[in-house]
């Protein structure tokens, strides 16, 4: 925890703070006090900023090499992992606060869900918005991404789950829930959608029959965050219980899909949807917090193993570095923070 406090912030300018030559940087790092680098940052953390209001989401992009960062000020900056972390695009046009946002898994466009009750399809190299997705009566929370051919899933206050397909405009199929929907994730082969809402339930939607095949309780409030684990076996909730969950969902797995409860990591009057993710091979499992704190357990034996300060603010989503033990959270204190692990 402590080498997590020995942040080096750089402004989206890209200037090193404290004006340290690059050269002043490279000879602290190499400080016998210090624990030896595990990742190619700069320094062990860069501190982004930039952004104009809350920041509600964060993500990396399938390679590793640029990262991408949305919320309350409407626009989508994206900014460079390595080097000087510079801010390298910023893509406007959103009308409403941007919820969350996925990378296609080639890297080459980015979709966007927002509450001005819409979602967007980007077009990273060109810095432009190819397809606008309308048809959600209310605020748009949460979307996924399939692999090819692009499919979408979008979960939203009006009650619905719905399927896109990226070549179209117009909604594929729209499942009806009874509840607000806060949270949804395809499965791996994504034949089924996943979604989680103020029921407090999960659902395993089955896409062929247009119903519920699965539905796992056990959180008592709503539910903020699902994330598919890197196998494609397990789904990770975060809901406002105050308890991130383990689920089994493979097709034939025991009645009680309920593996394991990782407590810890706090929601407070907010009610942000706090969102949690898994590192690249599933032994860590990492969750924002209202408390200001980032949560990262063991998998395995949900020991606590790190709790990193640093933010001002709830930590309102985390992710981790495709290949590298590199993590990253963005924050209500309008900033990003990228530090490796050991």
């Amino acid at each position: 925890v402590q080498y997590f406090k020995a942040v080096v912030s750089t402004q989206s300018t890209g200037e090193l703070a404290a004006k340290r030559t690059k050269q002043d940087l490279v000879l602290s790092t190499q400080d016998a006090n210090l624990p030896p680098r595990t990742s190619d940052l700069a320094a062990p953390i860069m501190h982004l900023t930039g952004h104009a209001a809350e920041v509600f989401c964060c993500k990396f992009g399938p390679f590793g090499d640029i990262l991408a960062s949305a919320g309350f000020d409407r626009q989508i900056f994206l900014w460079n992992v390595f080097g000087e972390c510079e801010n390298i695009a910023c893509l406007p046009g959103h009308t409403g606060s941007i919820s969350q946002i996925s990378f296609t898994k080639d890297g080459t466009h980015l979709i966007s869900a927002s509450t001005d009750k819409s979602m967007a399809m980007w077009d990273l190299e060109a810095g432009v918005r190819v397809r606008r997705f309308k048809g959600h009566q209310s605020f748009v929370n949460s979307c996924d991404v399939s692999d090819s051919p692009t499919m979408i899933c979008s979960g939203s206050d009006d009650g619905t789950v719905r399927l896109w397909d990226s070549r179209r405009r117009h909604c594929v199929k729209t499942l009806n829930n009874k509840y607000q929907v806060t949270a949804v994730c395809f499965n791996e082969k994504a034949d089924n959608i996943l979604s989680g809402g103020i029921d407090n339930h999960i659902k395993m939607w089955d896409l062929k029959h247009s119903e519920v095949s699965i539905e796992m309780k056990g959180h008592c409030d709503t539910i903020t965050c699902l994330a598919l684990s890197p196998d494609g076996n397990f789904v990770l909730s975060n809901s406002m219980d105050n308890t991130v969950r383990m689920w089994d969902v493979r097709p034939f797995a025991p009645a009680n899909r309920c593996l394991k409860a990782f407590v810890g990591a706090q929601h407070n009057f907010e009610k942000n949807l706090i969102r949690c993710c898994w590192s690249p091979q599933g032994t860590k499992i990492v969750a924002g917090s209202s408390d200001r704190m980032v949560y990262v357990w063991d998998t395995s034996s949900r020991k606590l193993l790190y709790k990193l300060p640093g933010h001002s603010g709830s930590v309102n989503d985390v992710d981790c570095h495709p290949k590298q033990p590199i993590l990253m959270t963005a924050s209500s204190d309008k900033s990003i923070y990228v530090g490796e692990l050991k």
